[in-house]
């Protein structure tokens, strides 16, 4: 039998002994609860289990959820082309990937929705804005990977729905937004965030992000004008305008890691980064010809490099893999000594950096998007410059010792420099094509895998891709649906892809 509890962890910084104590007791007590364990994860059985009516307090499945949301998605970085495997064919490096799973209905929205039935019942309106908030970001997460899913019936096994419906992708997009709008107007400064292992219980920062996330959406679906009765480029100007917004990195949506039993970073001491995985020459090449010394954070020197005593700073020392070549071909640079790893700091460091879902660079990236596409009003310069400028402090803010790649660095000039600088003159095309890939460069183990699908919707920046071989635009649905949810899944099917569920069928968002 597959256990699907896994015990909440990753404690903020300030979080006390005795609080972590307490709360592996009680999460210990409720491992029936969090969150059903069970044999299969289809989204019938997921829904079934009417008899559970346990008490939970709100601040334990706050902590458990949020632990859920925020680890780092290693797979977006061989599809983003970022990393590369050396030991075997990677199905996500080579765009060969599969099925998509539902567990996300029981690690992360059952877990949500009992939340705030708690909530409800202590009063607490805090819970249930940030319950909305998780409820958008998982459904947001898991429409962009498959295209329609059960939305509106979801979740509901004690209202005697086990087998939901499908709800199209626009459906789902107008409703989360709806959600998100709720939880601004829910979030308040009276009622006691406990268990926030995101924000240590600020009000303020969740409304923040809630807002964020907001423009997030809308950015993502630029391909549309409306979603359902909302006006994408309309809303994103209101919210854009008129909303508490991030505005420096310590409103980061992010989790901070501690070097605890079951708190360490999401990849520390995986064997397979310790031994194969490598660094792709396109993202590499990104930062070299840039001269961007947040590469030396992200890859190791090659051992030729370090044999030869040339110091960290020195971009020569760094080389990647194809990731188009097969996985023998970059396993002979190996033997040339001539590939930088990962460094090692995203294996052998316990704490390492925060695992983000929406930072403010990347906020300030969307809202230069939003600038550039004339949806809201001022230079789309000074937000692209912001965004650069907040990744760079992300990174000498939490990665040890940054004086050893920092040093001497100015990141006026950077922005300065030919391709790099920001011309709100320029053609669209080429504004966007800056954007996106200075948000690339700062999603590396960040932001799951928005950058992937900022490439399937914009183009930018121009993945290398093997010949023949086009990007796959989602995932196939779980084979669970087809043994328990047929008849709504083939539905689903027929009215998206014409029946077909294919990784390359295009869903709505893209069209």
């Amino acid at each position: 039998m597959k256990n699907i509890i896994k015990t909440p962890v990753k404690l903020q910084k300030g979080k006390t002994a005795k609080w972590l104590r307490s709360f592996s007791i009680k999460t210990a007590a409720l491992a029936g609860i969090l969150m059903l364990a069970s044999c299969e994860t289809d989204l019938d059985k997921i829904n079934e289990n009417p008899n559970d009516k346990a008490t939970v307090d709100p601040k334990v499945l706050l902590t458990y959820v949020s632990d859920n949301a925020f680890q780092v998605n290693g797979d977006n970085m061989y599809a983003s082309r970022m990393m590369i495997g050396t030991d075997g064919e990677n199905t996500y490096q080579y765009m060969k990937w599969n099925d998509a799973s539902f567990d996300v209905y029981t690690t992360g929205l059952l877990n949500t929705v009992k939340m705030m039935q708690e909530a409800e019942k202590i009063n607490n309106k805090n819970y249930a804005a940030i319950g909305k908030f998780y409820r958008a970001y998982y459904f947001f997460n898991l429409s962009l990977k498959l295209g329609s899913i059960p939305y509106t019936e979801a979740a509901k096994g004690e209202s005697g729905i086990t087998q939901p419906k499908y709800d199209t992708q626009e459906t789902v997009m107008a409703g989360i937004l709806s959600e998100l709008k709720e939880a601004n107007d829910l979030i308040n400064t009276n009622d006691k965030i406990e268990g926030d292992i995101i924000y240590n219980g600020d009000a303020l920062k969740w409304k923040k992000l809630i807002n964020s996330f907001r423009l997030k959406i809308l950015i993502t679906m630029s391909k549309k004008a409306t979603l359902g009765s909302y006006n994408v480029a309309a809303e994103f100007a209101s919210v854009a305008n008129s909303q508490s917004l991030m505005t420096s990195i310590s409103d980061n949506g992010e989790l901070k890691f501690a070097d605890a039993a079951d708190s360490r970073y999401t990849t520390f001491n995986s064997s397979g980064y310790g031994s194969s995985l490598y660094m792709a020459d396109y993202f590499i090449n990104l930062f070299k010809a840039r001269q961007d010394p947040r590469l030396f954070t992200f890859a190791a020197q090659t051992t030729g490099a370090k044999e030869a005593g040339k110091p960290l700073t020195d971009f020569t020392g760094y080389n990647g893999g194809n990731p188009t070549s097969p996985y023998s071909d970059n396993a002979a640079l190996i033997t040339a000594k001539n590939i930088s790893k990962v460094n090692d700091r995203f294996y052998k460091d316990p704490t390492n950096e925060p695992s983000s879902v929406l930072s403010y660079s990347e906020l300030e990236f969307i809202l230069a998007e939003g600038a550039a596409r004339g949806w809201i009003s001022g230079s789309a310069k000074t937000h692209y410059d912001n965004a650069i400028k907040a990744s760079f402090s992300f990174y000498q803010t939490y990665v040890k010792n940054p004086g050893q790649y920092f040093s001497g660095f100015d990141v006026n000039q950077y922005l300065a420099t030919p391709l790099v600088v920001y011309s709100d003159a320029a053609p669209l095309e080429t504004r966007l094509e800056k954007i996106m890939t200075q948000k690339y460069m700062t999603m590396f183990h960040q932001s799951q895998w928005t950058s992937y699908y900022d490439y399937l919707r914009t183009g930018y920046p121009n993945y290398p891709l093997q010949a023949g071989v086009t990007a796959p635009l989602r995932f196939r649905y779980p084979q669970a649906e087809y043994n328990y949810n047929s008849n709504n899944l083939k539905a689903a099917l027929a009215a998206q892809y014409g029946g077909n569920d294919n990784i390359r069928s295009k869903p709505w968002w893209l069209q």
